[in-house]
């Protein structure tokens, strides 16, 4: 510490040092001449430097080094440290929270009794996709905190070295005003897509309904989310404009079924026709892996003029309620037709009526024809009638 203020000390006395030097030869050699003049005076000659003086100038030298390291110079060293350990403690936080993510401490995670475990793809994919959201909610919390901490420190910094920031912090908050007014749905929708990867609303893969767009996830960002309809549109769904979701992909499915019995079949056949329906399926292995329970019978849903509507629902996986609702369906039918039972339909009489012109005609020439026939009669009986001229 003492080293610092006699290096700022030894310029001043080298420079004094070398002056003196330099002016000593010139008074030493000089001869006293005889004065010319009555009115001349001798030049001053710069006497050197004291022990005194050089004494006082590093002490003054030393006090102002002293007192830089231990006022702002330390205090932004302590500026810098902190702000490094802060950056520091933050990265291990957000490290530790995206680590909860990855491995799935969530509500949704939890399988329910009497739920089938998933398969090891299923299994892989789920953590897959953990992955990616904890990546994603890491990499972009890290950079947020390491933003703030490091522009507040840098503030600091620049007050203690003395700066004026009061004509910067006007023109920092009058442009935050006029960008929070250019840019304010910008922020809602990165607002949106972060909540929407950090409570895992929805992720790719899933099947969504976001109003009118329905469909699976192909990308998720922090602006936009990408979705792939059925019949092949992409769309580009803005997050702030999603005001609801709804998640086909998330927990388990229902496969939701009203089948049509008709009015002579019983409870038991009903109840045989659905077990039998189910107990095929199962026989398929893609089928019987996603199904997690069997069929629950709801009851009659609809009573029409053609048939008895009863309301089946079976629990599958996240996903698989539509392909497993198409078997079923298919299985059904042809279980119906093992038990000499057709599925009820609509039937309707169709009655047909001549065209109102073509009839007409047909009447007139009918009755002219009928007229033609008359006259002609009429005309030879007529003559038969009359007597014999003599």
């Amino acid at each position: 510490m003492a080293i610092l203020p006699l290096l700022h000390a030894v310029p001043s006395l080298l420079t004094s040092t070398a002056s003196s030097v330099l002016a000593a030869p010139q008074t030493a050699d000089a001869s006293p001449e005889p004065s010319t003049s009555a009115d001349s005076t001798p030049t001053p000659t710069p006497s050197p430097p004291s022990v005194e003086d050089v004494q006082r100038s590093v002490e003054e030298s030393a006090s102002s080094g002293l007192e830089f390291i231990t006022g702002t110079g330390l205090r932004v060293a302590v500026i810098i440290l902190v702000a490094i350990v802060l950056t520091f403690v933050s990265r291990r936080l957000i490290y530790r929270f995206a680590q909860s993510i990855a491995e799935g401490h969530t509500k949704r995670g939890i399988i329910s009794k009497g739920d089938r475990p998933q398969s090891g793809a299923a299994d892989a994919a789920a953590r897959t996709r953990r992955a990616q959201r904890s990546t994603t909610v890491g990499s972009l919390l890290k950079s947020i905190a390491a933003i703030i901490i490091w522009l507040l420190a840098v503030l600091m910094v620049l007050t203690e070295l003395g700066f004026d920031l009061a004509p910067i912090l006007a023109s920092a908050g009058i442009a935050g005003i006029a960008l929070g007014f250019g840019a304010q749905t910008l922020v809602k929708d990165y607002l949106a897509g972060f909540f929407i990867v950090i409570e895992d609303q929805y992720g790719i893969g899933d099947v969504i309904d976001v109003g009118e767009a329905i469909g699976t996830v192909e990308e998720v960002g922090l602006r936009t989310s990408k979705i792939r309809a059925l019949d092949g549109t992409l769309w580009h769904v803005r997050n702030g404009e999603i005001l609801r979701v709804g998640n086909f992909s998330q927990g388990f499915g229902n496969a939701l079924l009203d089948l049509p019995f008709p009015y002579d079949a019983d409870e038991q056949t009903v109840t045989t026709i659905i077990k039998d329906a189910a107990s095929a399926l199962r026989e398929l292995e893609q089928y019987d892996a996603v199904m997690l329970e069997a069929p629950e019978i709801m009851g009659v849903q609809e009573i029409s003029g053609e048939a008895v509507t009863i309301r089946v629902t079976i629990k599958t996986k996240p996903g698989e309620q539509f392909a497993v609702g198409r078997a079923f369906r298919g299985e059904f039918k042809q279980q119906m037709a093992a038990h000499d039972l057709t599925v009820p339909w609509s039937q309707a009489v169709i009655r047909t009526m001549p065209n109102p012109t073509a009839a007409s005609a047909t009447r007139r020439a009918a009755d002219h024809a009928a007229e033609k026939s008359d006259g002609e009669s009429g005309g030879s009986s007529s003559e038969a009638a009359a007597p014999p001229k003599e």
